[in-house]
């Protein structure tokens, strides 16, 4: 049985992004985004709908949301659907969310659009996956010299 787990949404940032860094030292990045819709209800009156997403951005990418993103940014994600369970310390009732695990993103808008004004550009987009490789080529040249610190 085949499966696919894929998530592309656009949307601005809910709250300012939180970075966390794990004992082993893995940044981690939680922020809300704000996904808007519209529709047409039966009496033909334009409705909006917004649903809110968790999103949780680990390693590099994190940090450079965190840096560059601040709440009302647009941002284009991509990622997959996680399903957390849990149970509630104070209650003890199952608990459980689903949010969306960050694979790749683009900045969008203007360097003033709800963001600092070094952010990012309209051409930017990150990628939490190592880079394919062709079968039958010779390696790459090395990039020594490159500034592997530029987020984007």
């Amino acid at each position: 049985m085949a499966n696919f787990n894929k998530v592309y949404l656009i949307g601005n940032l809910t709250r300012d992004p939180e970075l966390r860094v794990t004992p082993k030292g893995t940044a981690i990045c939680q922020f809300g985004l704000a996904v808007n819709r519209q529709f047409k209800d039966e009496s033909g009156a334009v409705r909006d709908e917004t649903t809110f997403v968790d999103i949780e951005a680990w390693g590099r990418q994190g940090e450079t949301i965190s840096k560059y993103c601040t709440k009302g940014r647009p941002l284009f994600v991509e990622g997959r659907l996680k399903f957390d369970q849990w149970e509630d310390k104070t209650s003890g009732q199952k608990r459980s969310r689903l949010k969306v695990v960050l694979e790749g993103f683009q900045f969008l808008g203007g360097r003033g659009e709800g963001g600092s004004a070094e952010g990012g550009s309209d051409q930017a987009f990150e990628r939490n996956t190592p880079p394919a490789r062709n079968a039958g080529r010779s390696e790459a040249p090395s990039n020594d010299g490159v500034d592997e610190d530029v987020p984007f």
